[in-house]
């Protein structure tokens, strides 16, 4: 292995299949494939909780969870197995946790969010299932988005509650909660009144939801029972 990627350019030269070292071996599969490289996919998915057969034929089931799967993680969910979702099922996120850009599973998120201190978050179902609205989960959450959260508490000096995160039940959209944008947060008298007192009211949403705008771009909507934060950079 170390000879591969001495040869394919890639740094370390460790003798670890990463996920740099996975986007220059893997072989691109879609539905109709046969062969070692999709039981290479259906060992990685049944990593997820897919519980495929390893036998090597892409069919509907495994088409269904790869598309499933990509759309977890905030990918285009069509089906066909490329770079970038193999680096997500090796890794775990699409991005990887170190870039701005990147997306971050749960447990990144948190451990970002318990770092920095005074950032907490609750949900009816006391659950971080992605999948269900009752859950409270950062799946998926942009790196971006966490930074501003964080950032968020340290400039408001304000103890945060995350109320929602990437879980289904939000609206759709390319700035959704879906997709790693929006984070909602308990309107607690602190954060409602940096809010409203640092950055200017810039309209109302269709929905009735006052709206105010950051610098940044970050645009903070005041709805019935949270504050909706879309955390454009």
């Amino acid at each position: 292995m170390k000879s591969f990627q001495s040869a394919a350019g890639l740094s370390p030269v460790d003798g670890i299949v990463g996920a740099d070292t996975w986007s220059k071996l893997i072989v691109t599969v879609r539905k109709g494939d046969n062969g070692s490289a999709v039981k290479a996919l259906q060992t990685q998915l049944n990593r997820y909780g897919a519980g495929l057969a390893v036998d090597g034929a892409f069919g509907d089931g495994t088409d269904g969870k790869v598309k499933s799967f990509q759309t977890s993680k905030g990918l285009d969910a069509d089906g066909i197995v490329g770079p970038d979702t193999w680096r997500a099922l090796v890794t775990g996120t699409s991005g990887g946790s170190g870039g701005d850009s990147g997306l971050l599973t749960h447990s990144e998120a948190a451990s970002i969010f318990t770092s920095a201190g005074g950032i907490t978050w609750t949900s009816s179902g006391n659950c971080s299932n992605r999948n269900s609205s009752s859950c409270t989960s950062f799946d998926g959450l942009r790196r971006a988005s966490a930074d501003g959260t964080v950032t968020l508490r340290r400039a408001s000096g304000c103890a945060l509650t995350i109320t929602g995160g990437t879980e289904t039940g939000h609206a759709s959209g390319t700035y959704s909660h879906w997709n790693g944008y929006k984070i909602d947060f308990s309107p607690t008298s602190c954060l409602s009144n940096y809010i409203t007192g640092t950055f200017p009211r810039t309209g109302t949403r269709a929905d009735g939801a006052a709206l105010y705008t950051a610098p940044s771009g970050n645009i903070y909507a005041r709805e019935s029972n949270h504050w909706d934060v879309t955390f454009l950079n």
